[in-house]
């Protein structure tokens, strides 16, 4: 959210980190330099109903580096760590206006449909959001 205070977002990325030590998460991040330009996490917590599933979460590029290949580069990564964690489904949700639905029809997820309202807009107002899914790795 707009203006985001440096200890909310201290504040998310610490419990993410912290996920990822738990192994409940994995963080990919693509640099420039020193600078992290791009994430993706990957959210292996899923209920014991739900071993097969895994979460694409946080895709988020700086502006400046959109349409490069690096959110392309790091879903491929999460896809893949997602096939070596055993999982076969993938699922996501995306921002109706200005979300990255473009990036995961081409990268073979399909979409289920859009929930209205989903979640507020960063500069104030609602946006829905659109649900996707992907089937991965060996299914039984």
């Amino acid at each position: 959210m707009h203006p985001l205070a440096s200890s909310e977002a201290r504040t998310f990325w610490e419990r993410a980190l912290q996920a990822t030590a738990d192994g409940q998460r994995i963080v990919f991040g693509a640099f420039e330099d020193d600078q992290l330009v791009a994430t993706v996490s990957l959210l292996l917590d899923c209920p014991p109903n739900q071993p097969h599933r895994a979460e694409i979460a946080k895709m988020m590029t700086l502006p400046r580096c959109r349409g490069r290949g690096i959110a392309a580069s790091l879903l491929q990564a999460a896809e893949a760590a997602a096939v070596a964690s055993g999982k076969t489904l993938l699922v996501l949700d995306t921002a109706s206006e200005g979300g990255a639905a473009g990036l995961y029809a081409k990268h073979g997820f399909t979409l289920s449909g859009e929930i209205p309202d989903y979640a507020l807009k960063p500069l104030g107002g609602l946006t829905g959001t659109l649900l996707y899914w992907k089937r991965i790795g060996t299914h039984s």
